[in-house]
């Protein structure tokens, strides 16, 4: 069924088409990120394998997420300047997805490293575009809940599949194992991709009531809200120096601290969509409210034993959940209609720079002092709070 109609306001009808296009892209992002994450949590000894010393494992990591989020800027307004919203995102996917199970066929840590980037870089492609038009979807429904429900099927992929990858090394011994099966979920998801782009080909066209073209140029409340944004991600520790700590102190053996990672990735999906729903009843105050809990992760996850450990990996989790959810909403109502890939892409790039940043900063500071570590983790994010609240003028 092809969907290209613009759906009435307040018709019920409306909000089941809403709700189905937010469904399919949670589906493809279900299997994408299965596919992705799966193969994220082995990139490191798989490339340690072929030869690759630490130093450029870092550097390619560094490098992939930097190109990452770069070319996110690129790809927004590309997008906003064609209109061709489906096409952007389909190459981006297929960048993204066909580059893992790829990964099964190389004899060398160059090329390894090289598919690894292009996975980061097609995503790069693909999210702007992605989240407009879920932006347009999401209107229908509360923002924040749309936002939500997309976020959390996105993280049950991201806690899938370095279950399914851990389980295929450990029957079979080798991660080419694990990148090949892989290919399954790519394959499903690029299938729903193409059910979707043939069910809504202008998806657009679900956001009503759509105000007239606004002047060039993102508002000065969108700057302070990415400044905001840009002091969380300043603040937030990867999860790979999250797990050197543990390994480091012993605080879990080497086969629970992906586990961790699980629970990490579980708590982001509950809270993703619990605070989507809450942005949409109660604003920023509750999105601000979730920013200062999870800020706790630091001193629970550096400084605790294994129990306490356990609530600052899941308090980590309830942050992400927040960012994709309640944060992405938000950003909706500060873009116009128009820019809104735009919006997407640039708030993605300042986001990005700030986590480089931070975890440059976190880096040193880990083998200096891990005191000062959390207190620059705590403040960068508490310090986010006030911009975060104050009040931004939504574009007419």
């Amino acid at each position: 069924m092809n969907i290209s109609a613009t759906p009435s306001s307040n018709s019920t009808a409306a909000r089941a088409l809403a709700v189905r296009f937010v469904i399919l892209l949670g589906f493809v992002s279900l299997f994408a990120d299965m596919t992705y994450e799966g193969a994220r949590s082995a990139y490191g000894p798989f490339l340690g394998n072929l030869g690759a010393s630490a130093f450029v494992i870092s550097i390619v990591a560094g490098v992939g997420e930097l190109l990452g989020y770069g070319l996110r800027l690129l790809s927004g307004r590309f997008t906003d300047k064609t209109g061709r919203y489906w096409p952007i995102t389909i190459v981006g996917y297929l960048v993204n997805l066909l580059s893992v199970p790829a990964l099964a066929l190389v004899g060398s840590w160059q090329a390894a490293s090289g598919l690894v980037i292009a996975e980061r870089a097609g995503r790069a492609i693909r999210n702007p575009p992605r989240d407009a038009m879920l932006s347009h979807a999401s209107q229908q429904i509360g923002r924040g809940w749309g936002f939500g429900l997309h976020e959390a099927m996105d993280q049950t992929g991201a806690l899938i599949g370095p279950l399914l990858v851990a389980l295929m090394v450990a029957r079979g011994g080798q991660y080419r194992n694990g990148f090949a099966m892989l290919l399954a979920p790519a394959l499903l998801s690029l299938t729903v991709l193409m059910l979707a782009r043939r069910q809504f080909p202008q998806p657009q066209r679900l956001e009503v009531e759509v105000a007239p073209a606004a002047a060039s140029g993102v508002s000065r409340g969108f700057w302070v809200y990415a400044a905001g944004a840009g002091l969380i991600a300043l603040g937030y520790a990867d999860f790979p120096l999250i797990a050197f700590h543990f390994a480091r102190r012993a605080t879990f053996t080497s086969a629970a601290i992906p586990l961790t990672y699980a629970l990490g990735m579980g708590a982001a999906a509950v809270s993703a969509l619990l605070f989507g729903k809450l942005f949409d009843r109660l604003g920023l105050a509750s999105t601000a409210f979730g920013v200062l809990a999870a800020a706790a992760f630091a001193p629970l996850a550096f400084f605790g034993s294994s129990g306490l450990a356990i609530a600052g990996v899941a308090l980590w989790g309830v942050g992400l959940g927040i960012q994709e959810s309640a944060m992405r909403a938000r950003l909706a109502e500060l873009a116009p209609h128009q820019r809104r890939a735009s919006a997407y892409g640039l708030f993605d790039l300042i986001f990005g720079i700030c986590w480089f940043a931070g975890s440059a900063v976190m880096g040193i500071l880990y083998t200096r002092s891990i005191n000062v570590l959390v207190i620059f983790s705590v403040a960068a994010q508490v310090a986010a709070i006030p911009l975060l609240l104050m009040k931004l003028r939504t574009p007419a």
